[in-house]
């Protein structure tokens, strides 16, 4: 899950988004990047890994400025890669992104037959190319954001920065959570209230299709449609750890109650707007190595295990292969039976589980179909 801060206000930007990413790491991502307007110009840097090596790189050519928004990415359209890591740029836009745009696709190719050009893999890219093609239109930074956000479909949570109007952050959400933090002549944007806790406990939940722009002014929040409304402000008085759990007293709990978005984001730009068409863009088994599978072995270390099992009874009733769940830190002791015509299927949370990566080898040395779900 994607991390998100945005930061307007008097203070040096580019150390108070790191700080605020790394308040966000218990998200998990693969690489992370931010974005800051200095002297009505952006600059970015974006790096593969960890958030040091983004800090290594900042040490090395630091950036200024006292607007910027940041990003830890947990890879979903396109590999990881510092192409593929946000902040996205297009003409004068920049944009962070949490969710996933369900027809970036369709909107990809109506932007290319328009002379855009794309730089990355990612279903990102597509909004700061949507917003860039309003603005030159004519219409205002705001204005803007709004008219693309009404061709997206799908999920968001957003931070857009503009050369154009460097004096604004403005944020949008829709079935992807997003807070805004009040503070002494500063305001903050961030997916989860930890990113600013040090700052204020004063914030603004965001519901789905609200759109916030942030300025030295404060904080203006209106509906896509353009009706201004209000909304209440909040005082947290959860502690750090409590506030990395969403208010809930434990991490499971948490996550238990996070199931039903976690289902539909991981079906989310994965079917197609064709009735029955499913698009794996990452899956290079064709129809005929499908059909010539004859057992599935699926492998994965704790709870991924659990899920295994349940899948394991999922795919037997529905396609009536045989499936074997094995532990990753058993599976290659027990010299497994696998060949051209077996599928092993490894799920891991992070991607990079020990003993799910060993039989990850073992099935490539024996030959078989192989899928990762991570």
């Amino acid at each position: 899950m994607c991390g998100i801060i945005g930061y307007i206000g008097e203070r040096d930007a580019p150390q108070l988004l790191l700080e605020g990413l790394k308040r966000l790491e218990y998200r998990g991502y693969d690489s992370a990047g931010m974005a800051v307007i200095d002297s009505g110009r952006v600059e970015i840097k974006r790096n593969v890994g960890k958030l040091i090596q983004l800090e290594s790189s900042l040490s090395k050519n630091p950036l200024r400025g006292k607007v910027g928004i940041g990003h830890t990415r947990w890879a979903t359209h396109g590999k990881p890669s510092e192409n593929n890591a946000h902040p996205h740029k297009a003409g004068a836009i920049v944009v962070v992104h949490n969710g996933i745009i369900e027809n970036y696709l369709t909107l990809k190719g109506i932007l290319k037959k328009k002379g855009h050009t794309f730089k990355s893999e990612t279903d990102t890219e597509i909004i700061a190319h949507l917003i860039q093609s309003y603005l030159f239109k004519g219409n205002s930074f705001e204005q803007a954001v709004r008219n693309a956000l009404k061709k997206i479909k799908g999920s968001y949570a957003i931070g857009v920065i503009c050369e154009e109007e460097p004096k604004k952050l403005i944020a949008a959400r829709n079935e992807s959570p997003l807070v805004i933090g009040l503070g002494e002549q500063e305001w903050f944007i961030a997916s989860d209230i930890p990113a600013f806790l040090p700052y204020t406990r004063k914030v603004i939940f965001l519901d789905d299709q609200e759109m916030a722009v942030l300025s030295e002014k404060g904080v203006k929040i209106g509906k896509l449609s353009g009706e201004k409304i209000s909304k209440e402000i909040k005082t947290i008085d959860w502690s750090p750890s409590m506030a990395e759990k969403g208010g809930f007293k434990h991490f499971m709990q948490k996550e238990i109650f996070e199931q039903p978005r976690a289902i539909i984001d991981t079906f989310r730009g994965r079917i197609a707007e064709e009735k029955g068409k499913v698009f794996l863009e990452d899956c290079n088994l064709t129809a005929k190595d499908i059909k010539q599978i004859d057992k599935i072995f699926i492998v994965a270390c704790g709870t991924s295990w659990h899920a295994a099992t349940v899948g394991k009874f999922m795919i037997e009733d529905i396609c009536r292969i045989p499936v074997e769940v094995d532990l990753g830190s058993e599976f290659r002791y027990r010299d497994p039976l696998l060949n051209k015509k077996t599928l092993l299927l490894l799920i891991s949370q992070s991607g990079e589980t020990a003993d799910t990566l060993a039989a990850l080898r073992e099935g490539i040395k024996k030959k078989a179909r192989i899928i990762a779900v991570w």
